[in-house]
């Protein structure tokens, strides 16, 4: 796969993603929302970053899966029910982040939500990639 990280000097300064990303492929992954479970099926970690981390270990494992790297990824969206919290824990995120996934952001979207599908998770990462 060939991606091409589009940040025009006319938006703002992107920190932590991407404007853009043409990305070309033979085969796109879609990725189910990941929260925080375990491999038994329940939340772990009580804070955000701490579910964040597992959320995004969980989308990069299916990635993984899949047969592509997080410098597959298009298109991330996060879904947090609290977004002051999570524009709180923005530096200690962007570091679990690059820790995980590296500095090729994907475009990216953080939406706040109600709740999610299990009353314990604070946060829920879906996307999808371009594999070669």
């Amino acid at each position: 796969m060939t991606t091409e990280r589009v940040n025009p000097p006319a938006l703002s300064p992107p920190t932590g993603f991407s404007h853009a990303v043409v990305a070309t492929g033979t085969r796109v992954v879609f990725l189910a929302g990941q929260t925080a479970l375990d491999t038994d099926g329940a939340i772990t970690g009580d804070t955000l970053p701490e579910q964040f981390g597992r959320a995004l270990g969980n989308l990069l494992g299916a990635l993984r899966a899949a047969g592509g790297t997080p410098a597959d990824l298009a298109r991330v969206t996060v879904y947090a029910t609290d977004l002051a919290a999570y524009r709180a824990h923005a530096p200690e995120l962007g570091r679990i982040w690059r820790r995980s996934a590296g500095r090729d952001y994907p475009a990216m979207a953080v939406v706040q939500v109600v709740r999610l599908w299990d009353e314990r998770a604070l946060v829920e990462l879906d996307g999808f990639a371009v594999l070669p």
